[in-house]
């Protein structure tokens, strides 16, 4: 059988494969999103067989074994580590035309050297025993596989609590030649409504910064505190994740007393939790613009849907959904007040509903100022769609009604080490898409032209976009 993952896959014309071999194939990653834990960098974790590497910590694999009829014991229950990954290899051959069949196959032939064979459960065997001896490598670690995916820099996902202790010890660390960054995720504290578990975090946010945390004003000066700590290790984007995009309307005394109310243990109202919410994205929008960070707010997942499956296993289980709340109005207002002020970041905008690609991009077009190139962004397709259509789709999008050559490109978004063929896979669709356009005439038959947006989409932009560099040790 030809091979299914070969040099020239999902390259289906000539200047396809001049493009991405020529301009894209080499180049560095910049992983500006991911889910990676910085103290399995730090620690240069590594794995004991392929179900931990594979399996662990990747929803994306276990919403597709549930959906092939997997009892929940082979997917995050009890059953060893050989009884869930055969579950899984079992499931392959279903998921034809599913993007984890290209995923998977891509994983497989770059990380472990298998890309003779499909995965079954008539194969399951003999990976499992072919990437044993992968695994036993002294390569095959969490810092191996980051420099084998040829990553320049990546930004982890981080509370503003955190010590951050991790990073420390990576940027003191001359060895790694990743540059490895926190990026702020504050939204633990925009979850006013969430009672007792909010103020904890607030207890918490109080303990980091040094300072007692009563009023409001106290609040936003332990944020502003935790920020410049982030900062200072390097920190150079932030990330917003705001399921619905709100702008309320609400007086800075609305604002200090649904605080107070919440802060005392008393029950905050849908209507006021929004009302903070709005502002809270105001004020960290301007603290982000001050320190010259790119945030980026990603909206529209309806998250925790099974109730059976978050008491039993918690969030981030593979139980999330496409969700479908309004975005032109309330996301408007709020990049209008901080445009009006001078104070809106740069930005990268996500939603995870693809019917908003083109409604995104149009709103970015709103706010474009000089001297930044493509100030504000349209992120790539995210989380279910990042496949094969959803990547055109957000491509055609921004091609359409933006400049496609100013886009920052593809990240991981993603909890597992396997997952930087992601970059490969955008980068050969990217490539594909691009080669029949100027097989076809709709784009000039020109390598170098063509070519140096491959570039910039690929690596550039990112790299000028983002500015990630290590930062000083701590001293």
């Amino acid at each position: 059988m030809k091979k299914f993952v070969h040099e020239d896959f999902l390259l289906s014309c000539g200047r396809a494969r001049e493009l991405y071999h020529g301009f894209a194939e080499g180049l560095p990653i910049i992983d500006y999103h991911c889910h990676l834990p910085p103290a399995e960098i730090a620690g240069d974790k590594r794995w004991t067989d392929i179900a931990d590497a594979w399996l662990g910590a990747d929803h994306y694999k276990w919403r597709l074994m549930r959906t092939d009829g997997v009892d929940e014991r082979y997917v995050t229950g009890p059953a060893s580590g050989r009884e869930k990954f055969r579950k899984f290899a079992e499931a392959m051959p279903h998921a034809l035309r599913n993007p984890m069949y290209h995923w998977c196959h891509l994983e497989l032939a770059r990380y472990f050297g298998i890309d003779d064979l499909l995965l079954s459960g008539d194969t399951a065997d003999e990976v499992w025993e072919r990437s044993a001896a992968v695994i036993a490598q002294p390569w095959f670690s969490a810092r191996g596989l980051v420099a084998k995916s040829g990553v320049e820099a990546l930004c982890t996902t981080d509370d503003p609590v955190d010590s951050l202790e991790h990073h420390a010890a990576l940027a003191a660390d001359k060895s790694f030649g990743t540059v490895v960054l926190p990026a702020w995720r504050p939204d633990k504290g925009f979850a006013i409504g969430g009672g007792a578990a909010w103020n904890g975090w607030v207890d918490k946010l109080a303990a980091a910064a040094g300072r007692d945390v009563v009023s409001f004003d106290d609040f936003v000066d332990a944020l502003r505190v935790r920020h410049d700590f982030f900062a200072a290790r390097g920190c150079r984007i932030s990330d917003y994740g705001l399921s619905a995009v709100v702008a309320e309307p609400c007086t800075e005394s609305e604002l200090r007393a649904i605080f107070a109310k919440a802060r005392a243990g008393g029950a905050v109202s849908p209507e006021e939790e929004a009302k903070f919410r709005s502002r809270m994205l105001v004020i960290c929008g301007e603290m982000d613009a001050k320190a010259d960070w790119t945030w980026q707010l990603h909206f529209n997942a309806l998250r925790n849907n099974s109730t059976r499956i978050f008491r039993a296993v918690g969030p981030d289980a593979g139980v999330d959904s496409i969700g479908d709340w309004p975005v032109a109005a309330p996301l408007a207002r709020i990049l209008d007040e901080l445009d009006s002020a001078d104070s809106l970041p740069r930005t990268v905008l996500y939603s995870l509903n693809p019917r908003d690609n083109e409604l995104l991009v149009a709103m970015a077009g709103n706010f474009q100022r000089g001297p930044a190139a493509g100030k504000i962004q349209v992120g790539s397709a995210w989380w279910f769609n990042d496949q094969m259509d959803g990547m055109l789709r957000q491509m055609e999008a921004v091609s359409q009604l933006g400049l496609l050559y100013r886009f920052v490109g593809m990240l991981t978004d993603s909890r597992s080490f396997l997952s930087y063929t992601r970059h490969e896979y955008f980068r050969r669709i990217l490539c594909d898409m691009l080669g029949r356009d100027m097989e076809r005439g709709v784009l000039p038959d020109d390598l170098q032209l063509v070519g140096s947006l491959v570039k910039a989409v690929c690596h550039d932009n990112a790299a000028s976009f983002f500015g990630l560099r290590r930062p000083p040790a701590a001293p």
